[in-house]
């Protein structure tokens, strides 16, 4: 290996033991997501319990906070779909209204702009208003994902995309490229999910 490699690969993985590990535990979540299985909660709860540490620690502090979300939205999400299956324990694929669209778009407005206004005045936060769209959008994506609303996977393609520019940014490489595995397999998601929904097929 040249010493470039090398370079490169310790840049990328270095000390960072839990970051790898989460690094894992959120590619096995979402593969399990865009597989409909209701088995991709146990990895999401210990993948967003990582990263709230790692999230801390890099100042990224609206990122930290939304892992405290995700993890409640993680266990409630686990909840609904167990209590929304049928008799063959399927799980259903609903659209998002055009009432819940208009509102999701001004929370996403108005919510990044307040919580990155709260980061800027009030806090050493790096890059605060990047940093909350990608929470914001975040907590909506999570919500109707939670729901089972095809159009979670839209939002998270751009979560995705907002995502690795900022964590590589902040050289959180193994992280960055985690959401650049995330974009390609929420695209999948989406085209899976709305197959299913065309057909009237329920989903595990």
């Amino acid at each position: 290996m040249s010493g470039e490699a090398f370079a490169f690969l310790h840049a990328m993985i270095g000390e960072r033991p839990v970051e790898i590990a989460a690094v894992f535990l959120g590619v096995a979540n979402i593969t399990l997501l865009v597989r409909r299985s209701i088995w991709n909660y146990p990895f999401g709860i210990v993948m967003v319990s990582l990263y709230a540490w790692i999230f801390y620690g890099a100042k990224l502090y609206s990122d930290a906070l939304l892992q405290i979300f995700f993890f409640v939205v993680q266990v409630y999400g686990w909840a609904h779909w167990l209590s929304r299956r049928d008799a063959e324990g399927l799980v259903i694929v609903e659209r998002i209204s055009k009432r819940a669209a208009v509102l999701s778009a001004l929370t996403a407005l108005t919510g990044t702009a307040a919580l990155g206004g709260v980061m800027a005045t009030w806090t050493d936060a790096s890059f605060p208003f990047w940093d909350a769209a990608i929470a914001v959008l975040s907590v909506i994506a999570q919500i109707l994902l939670a729901r089972r609303i095809l159009e979670n996977w839209a939002l998270w393609v751009a979560v995705d995309i907002l995502a690795i520019g900022l964590y590589w940014t902040k050289g959180l490489y193994p992280t960055a490229v985690l959401y650049l595995v995330f974009l390609v397999i929420a695209a999948i998601g989406y085209f899976n999910w709305r197959r299913a929904y065309a057909r009237g097929e329920a989903v595990t």
